[in-house]
């Protein structure tokens, strides 16, 4: 019986656990579904857990919005040690004092981190630096210049008690742009609290635009028949939420699905937009123009299914 048999579409919001790395865990969820076509929407270390999209056949095409989108994580820090990865995968290098705390004061310290910023990438990242990536080189001991990269800080608040306080933990929330690094976000605030901070527990709690929609672990999943596991699948026009929708009719759709710009109550001023056929398919994306007319960009149907046209 082949492991890959399925035709799969829809988006798998994952609950990955501690230990396995993001690629792992999309094919073992990939084995346990069958799909033909699958990959993970932005990468977890083994040393986090949380949600990791999984998109398989026509919502694969939607990977790349994902990587790009809003993430909120649950961070834990180490403070008065430092490792040079950020986090716990390498041994403490260097250790401090860490001073009093007060809720009220630390809670000072991550407001200043809110809003638009600069972060310099850690040396432990998978950044390139002359076709080698950095953490490549940085467990060579090797340090080279990272441009600072720009980043918002959405939202930012503590959860940790005045006992993990006293015990040089803080825990906090970060609602964060692509592109930021919670290990150097960790570090920083850690800096600001006049001492060293590493991250000792890391979790994705969510992903734009799926907001706070259930994710499944792999032993839920994989304790379920055929037909639950694939209710939990999200409809792939799910991570286009935010995009205005324009429904076609029947002539406007099968032009459409030939390439043609055609007719549409698109919304004024509009750029992307969602587009829909008969019975309410989603078909993909399409570009407003003027005169109220839509240009298709990306469809989302098997190229077979286009107007009948029978292309493979």
């Amino acid at each position: 019986m082949k492991r890959f048999h399925r035709e799969v579409d829809g988006i798998l919001l994952l609950d990955k656990a501690l230990g396995v790395s993001s690629n792992a865990a999309l094919q073992q969820v990939r084995v346990l579904y069958g799909a033909l076509k699958a990959g993970h929407a932005g990468s977890l270390d083994p040393l986090a857990s949380g949600l990791l999209p999984v998109c398989f056949g026509q919502a694969t095409k939607v990977c790349g919005r994902l990587l790009n989108s809003g993430k909120t994580y649950r961070v834990l820090v180490q403070l008065g040690e430092l490792t040079p990865s950020g986090d716990g995968e390498t041994e403490v290098i260097e250790r401090a004092p860490v001073p009093a705390l007060t809720a009220t004061g630390v809670d000072a310290v991550l407001a200043g981190f809110l809003g638009n910023q600069q972060q310099i990438p850690p040396m432990h990242s998978a950044l390139k630096f002359e076709g080698k990536r950095l953490y490549e080189l940085a467990r060579k001991g090797e340090s080279v210049e990272r441009p600072p990269r720009d980043i918002v800080i959405h939202r930012i608040a503590r959860v940790s008690t005045e006992q993990g306080l006293a015990a040089n933990q803080l825990e906090f929330d970060v609602y964060c742009s692509k592109g930021t690094y919670i290990r150097t976000l960790a570090a920083d605030v850690a800096v600001k609290l006049g001492t060293l901070g590493y991250v000792k527990g890391l979790r994705r709690l969510s992903v734009d635009p799926f907001g706070d929609a259930p994710m499944f672990t792999l032993e839920a999943l994989s304790a379920e028949t055929p037909e639950q596991r694939d209710s939990h699948l999200l409809p792939v026009d799910t991570a286009f939420a935010d995009l205005p929708r324009v429904d076609l009719d029947t002539a406007a759709e099968q032009s459409l699905l030939l390439g043609r710009t055609v007719s549409g109550q698109v919304p004024a001023a509009t750029g992307e937009v969602r587009l829909y056929g008969q019975g309410g398919r989603f078909l993909g994306l399409g570009e407003g123009q003027p005169g109220g007319r839509v240009k298709p960009s990306r469809l989302f149907v098997a190229v077979v299914e286009r107007a009948g046209r029978g292309r493979r």
